[in-house]
């Protein structure tokens, strides 16, 4: 059964690659829709026996690599952590094979795409229950090559192909502080199994080690490099700049990667590694700015997009933002929670666009959008729903988990708690403001679509409405339904799996003053009411409507929104300062220098016209003549001799005699 959970979605793969041009893609749909279901099934089965039962399972498969004290073998741990995963990527992928049955059914690579879906849940299901670094770094990078492919699966696509390889790249960029953080585990444990090294991790404290000049303790470079490897893959501040050109994939790769999967595996990654991060505060600390920074930043910079994907792309970072500083603040139980309820509203929010989307042949302008609430009442709905559980209202899903994290964050008591309490606030204020901006240009606002597209435009299928009512329920009483299970005072469900040193309990939560309780609520509201207010409310109050004129006109207001448009200028940093350079650097030093130059004059060029310059010169001695010949063969000879004869003297002498015959040798020569 636990095998089975993870082999399906890779036999599913096999079997369509392989076969799918003869089976045809309806067949090919329904066999990874199928091998899903059960996915889903047995993943409940496993969660009731492991998390409810107390059951964990560890699972021997083979040996993978032995080598003097390298050992490693294939090998997977069903634990909490693990089993609850389990349960969130196979709802959420069942969902969307599921969706994709109709939204891709015109596609003549249908059956390609959902095998690409199946590869990347069962790469994701490998990460999420791999029982060593190396098994989860195997399962790390199918991700990233499974999202390549997938974002880049309408190749033909010029930005799609190049959105591919931006988040491939970036991803590459936090991979690479993964490697450093195995070999200094390797280094500090001689293991890379969880079960030897967490243990262990508290009697390595004070063990040194040094990189580049600097100084510290292992647990801290392994926490800081694991912190590198997470912030590339969760799309963090500084490494986020590939998950909005993400959305040039279909919209249900969107859903998959951004809903529960891709980008929570950072996330997860901190939440399985809390044996280090609790031994380093420093880098904890840092961990709660990184986490707080990109939900602000984030949260702001959806506020002015004008695309419809995007802007959903923008949240899924700003929550991915909240995770983060949950974890920096040892609260992975309310990090988790928040996890497990953001998947379901989510890839609500992400599937209903996708409806709206394809019934307006693949628009995604907001500015083109507008009173489609009469022709998408069911997406309509569903998107609304998706809505309010993002913006946190009360009794939603959003609700139970952005609360519980802010509160934790300001019931710390100190400068890191209250900045990021702060910043995660106004990232609310800013959630409300676009997700009502969302709602209210794509269903209230005046249409400015084309005759073509309003008159063209239509519902979704039943094929993709259905999975959407399971994830409406979801975000309307999941969060209600499992807060006492992942935060209650009397279910430690992680107790096994998450290492705690010293954390505020849940205790100190509840009795924070009405204000501080009440403070991202109330901002909340702000946030939805300045929305409708300046999109719709100005316009029918002529009165006060100067003062709203006269701030958009002004040139301050204009450089925020520009600033805010651009994204905060981050792709431009990154393509003047550092993709430029890189590039010169590769062209002019790099290739010209090294590769053209240097390794080429002294390797397999280099070799060769030295080959030839000494043949030409060997070549002079075959001159044809018996006498040459007989000149040189004695000139051998006595040269051997007098050099093991002068050997025995000294070897000054010597060099004087080879001196001698080789003036001797150069005019027999000539």
């Amino acid at each position: 059964m636990y095998l089975l959970t993870l082999t399906l979605p890779l036999l599913s793969f096999l079997l369509i690659i392989f076969f799918g041009r003869f089976l045809g893609n309806v067949v090919s749909s329904y066999i990874a829709v199928l091998s899903m279901t059960i996915s889903l099934l047995l993943a409940i089965l496993l969660f009731i026996e492991v998390s409810l039962n107390n059951a964990n399972c560890y699972i021997f498969l083979t040996s993978w690599i032995s080598c003097d004290l390298l050992s490693c073998s294939w090998s997977l741990i069903f634990d909490d952590i693990s089993t609850i995963m389990l349960l969130v990527v196979c709802f959420v992928s069942t969902i969307v094979h599921l969706y994709s049955l109709d939204y891709m059914k015109f596609d003549p690579h249908q059956s390609r795409f959902v095998s690409y879906l199946s590869l990347f849940t069962f790469f994701m299901l490998v990460l999420i229950s791999s029982d060593n670094f190396l098994v989860l770094f195997f399962g790390w990078e199918g991700i990233g090559l499974s999202s390549y492919l997938l974002i880049s699966f309408w190749y033909t696509r010029v930005q799609a192909g190049k959105s591919a390889i931006k988040a491939m790249v970036v991803n590459r960029i936090g991979d690479y502080g993964i490697i450093l953080s195995f070999c200094i585990i390797f280094i500090t444990f001689k293991s890379f199994e969880f079960h030897v090294i967490f243990p262990l991790a508290i009697c390595a404290i004070y063990t040194k080690t040094s990189f580049f000049l600097v100084n510290t303790t292992s647990l801290v470079a392994i926490s800081f490099f694991l912190l590198w490897g997470a912030v590339g893959k969760s799309a963090q501040l500084g490494l986020h700049i590939w998950l909005p050109d993400a959305m040039e994939a279909p919209t249900p790769v969107s859903a998959l990667l951004h809903a529960a999967t891709l980008v929570t595996a950072g996330v997860f990654l901190i939440i399985r590694c809390s044996f280090f991060f609790e031994q380093s505060p420093v880098i904890l600390m840092l961990t709660t700015l990184i986490g707080s920074l990109t939900a602000f930043f984030a949260s702001a910079t959806g506020l002015v997009q004008n695309d419809l994907k995007r802007v959903i792309a923008y949240s899924t970072c700003s929550q991915i933002g909240y995770m983060i500083f949950s974890c920096g603040l040892s609260e992975y139980s309310i990090a988790f929670f928040h996890l497990w309820n953001h998947a379901i509203f989510k890839a609500l929010l992400f599937l209903s666009a996708g409806c709206i989307i394809h019934g307006l042949e693949d628009e995604q302008d907001l500015r083109k959008m507008g009173s489609f609430r009469w022709i998408f009442p069911v997406s309509y709905i569903m998107f609304l729903i998706g809505s309010i559980a993002l913006t946190a209202f009360p009794f939603f899903t959003g609700f139970y988990s952005k609360d519980a994290i802010l509160e934790s964050a300001v019931s710390r008591y100190n400068w890191i708690g209250n900045f990021s309490y702060l910043l995660g606030s106004f990232s609310a204020v800013f959630t409300a403001y676009y997700s009502t901006r969302l709602v209210l240009l794509t269903f209230f606002n005046k249409t400015n679509s084309s005759k073509q597209v309003f008159s063209s435009s239509h519902e979704a299928s039943i094929t993709m409405l259905f999975p959407l009512f399971f994830l409406c329920i979801g975000s309307i009483f999941a969060g209600f339904f499992s807060q006492e299970f992942f935060i209650g005072i009397s279910t430690p469900i992680f107790s096994k799996s998450i290492f705690l040193h010293n954390h505020a309990t849940i205790l100190d939560s509840e009795s924070l003053s009405f204000l501080l309780k009440f403070f991202p609520f109330f901002g909340t509201i702000f946030g939805l009411f300045a929305c409708y207010f300046i999109l719709f409310m100005q316009s029918s109050l002529k009165s006060r409507s100067f003062v709203i004129d006269y701030i958009q006109e002004s040139y301050f207001f204009k450089q925020v929104y520009i600033f805010l448009l651009k994204k905060w200028h981050f792709d431009q940093i990154f393509v003047n300062f550092i993709a430029h350079n890189i590039t010169n650097f590769g062209d002019n030093v790099s290739f010209l220098v090294l590769d053209k130059g240097i390794f080429e004059k002294i390797g397999a060029f280099g070799l060769s016209l030295q080959s030839h310059k000494n043949s030409l010169i060997y070549s002079v001695f075959h001159s044809g003549k018996l006498s040459t010949y007989l000149s040189l063969i004695a000139f051998s000879l006595l040269t051997f001799f007098f050099l093991f004869f002068f050997s025995l003297i000294n070897c000054f002498n010597c060099i004087c005699i080879l001196f001698c015959y080789m003036l001797f040798f150069s005019l027999i020569v000539k």
